[in-house]
């Protein structure tokens, strides 16, 4: 599995409890771990290249259902 997909992986099972400790916030995913709690995707992204190299953490929005972590393609 790649670090994507586990990161991925945790968000969706782990969905409900964040939203309702973290609803609305934007999260910082590295591997089974939230690394972060923002309150927007460019403060997300900011710190976390400041500790880590992109391409190694996962920036998530933090709301329920499915549209949280897919995307419609037109």
């Amino acid at each position: 599995m790649t670090p994507f997909e586990t990161e991925l992986s945790y968000f969706i099972a782990h969905q409900d409890e964040l939203v309702a400790k973290h609803p609305g916030k934007t999260l910082v995913l590295r591997g089974e771990k939230v690394e972060g709690v923002y309150d927007n995707a460019l403060a997300a992204l900011v710190d976390a290249q400041s500790k880590w190299p992109l391409g190694t953490f996962m920036i998530q929005p933090c709301f329920a259902g499915p549209g949280a972590y897919t995307a419609i393609l037109a």
